[in-house]
C-alpha cells in the first residue's frame, strides 16, 4: 500500500448515541472520527462486512490537504457499542445513523466512498438522499443479492478454493451443508459460547483468504482476530439471512436515481467475492458513472492496484466537484 496518504491521526473522536429504545438491552453507539482538512470537502468512508469495522489505514484514501474525513464503526463493531449486537442492526437503521452524523457535524452534503459491503451502502444511502451526495467512489461492488451470496457461501467461490473450502464446512454437519448460511447463522445466534467462536473464526478466515490475489497477511491478521471475527461473522450472517434488508434488485432498479451524481468504480479482475459482473451492471445503470476496472487484483481495497485506483478516483472527483 505504497500510494497510502501518509499515516495521520485523528483530529478528533466521539461516541453518538443513535437508538435508545426502551426494548434494547443496550443502546447502540456509534464511534465516530475526523481527520484531514476540517475545512476541507467532506467525504464519509464505509467499511466493508458489514462488521468489518473501520482500520487506520482508511483514512489514508483521501488527501487530508484536501478532504474533511469521516470514518465510523457501523453498529456492532469495531469501537462501536454493543459489540457484534444484531438488535436494530439493519441497512436502514445504518442509512438513517448516516443521516445523523452528517447532521451533527453539520454537513450539508459529502462524497461517500465504500467498498464491498460499504458499497452497497453507499449505493443505498445515495438512492434514499441523492440530494445529500457530491459524489460517489465504490469499490468491489456488491449489489447483496440472493445470487451473490450463493456464489460465495454455498458454491462458486467453494470451486476456485477448494482447499479454503474445506476448512469453511469443517465447523458444519454433511447434513447441514446444503444450506451453509443458514447451518453459520444458527450457530453464530446460539447459546453454544464455543460452537460460536468456532463458526466465526471459520467464517471469517474464509473471507480473509479469498479477499486477495494473493495471500495477504495483515488481512488474515484483521480477519483473524477474535474481537474481529465475532461481529463480522455474526453481522454478515444476520444481514446475509434477512436478504441484506433489501428487496430484490433494488439497488440497480433505482440506480436511476444516481444520473446526477459523479462517481467511480472501481472493481478488481479477479475478485472472487464479489464478482466483476455486477460492477458492469452497476455501471450500465448509473448514468455518468466510471468504471475502472484493476488487473492483477482481487477484491480488497488493500492490494496495491486497488490503493493506487482508489487515490486517483478521490483525486480526480475533487476536480470534478470544485469546478
Amino acid at each position: 500500500m505504497n500510494d497510502l496518504y501518509p499515516p495521520i491521526h485523528e483530529n478528533r473522536h466521539f461516541t453518538l448515541k443513535v437508538d435508545d429504545s426502551p426494548a434494547l438491552a443496550e443502546a447502540h453507539g456509534l464511534y465516530v472520527e475526523e481527520c484531514g482538512d476540517p475545512d476541507g470537502v467532506p467525504v464519509v468512508f464505509l467499511h466493508g462486512g458489514p462488521g468489518a469495522g473501520c482500520e487506520p489505514y482508511h483514512r489514508q484514501l483521501f488527501n487530508p490537504e484536501k478532504y474533511r474525513i469521516i470514518l465510523f464503526d457501523q453498529r456492532g463493531c469495531g469501537r462501536s457499542t454493543p459489540h457484534a449486537s444484531l438488535e436494530n442492526n439493519t441497512t436502514q437503521h445504518l442509512i438513517a445513523d448516516m443521516e445523523m452524523i452528517r447532521k451533527e457535524l453539520g454537513i450539508e452534503k459529502w462524497v461517500v466512498a465504500g467498498g464491498s459491503w460499504g458499497s452497497t451502502l453507499a449505493l443505498a444511502y445515495a438512492e434514499t438522499y441523492p440530494e445529500n451526495v457530491l459524489g460517489l467512489i465504490v469499490r468491489g461492488i456488491f449489489l447483496a443479492t440472493p445470487k451473490e451470496v450463493h456464489w460465495f457461501y454455498q458454491q462458486g467461490a467453494s470451486l476456485v478454493f477448494p482447499d479454503y473450502w474445506q476448512d469453511f464446512l469443517q465447523p458444519i454437519p454433511e447434513e447441514e451443508r446444503d444450506d451453509l448460511l443458514k447451518a453459520y447463522h444458527s450457530r453464530l445466534t446460539g447459546d453454544d459460547e464455543i460452537a460460536r467462536m468456532g463458526a466465526a473464526k471459520a467464517w471469517s478466515l474464509w473471507e480473509a483468504r479469498t479477499a486477495t490475489l494473493l495471500p495477504h497477511a495483515s488481512i488474515l491478521e484483521h480477519f483473524g482476530d477474535p474481537h474481529n471475527a465475532i461481529s463480522i461473522a455474526r453481522i454478515e450472517a444476520h444481514y446475509f439471512v434477512n436478504n441484506s434488508f433489501l428487496e430484490q434488485d433494488q439497488l440497480l432498479k433505482n440506480a436511476s436515481c444516481l444520473k446526477d451524481i459523479p462517481g467511480f468504480i472501481i472493481h478488481g479482475r479477479y475478485d472472487m467475492i464479489c464478482l466483476i459482473q455486477q460492477a458492469y451492471d452497476l455501471h450500465h445503470a448509473w448514468q455518468g458513472s466510471e468504471l475502472f476496472v484493476v488487473q492483477g487484483a482481487g477484491h480488497s481495497a488493500a492490494e496495491a492496484g486497488i490503493t493506487a485506483a482508489l487515490i486517483k478516483a478521490g483525486d480526480d472527483l475533487l476536480k470534478r466537484i470544485q469546478k
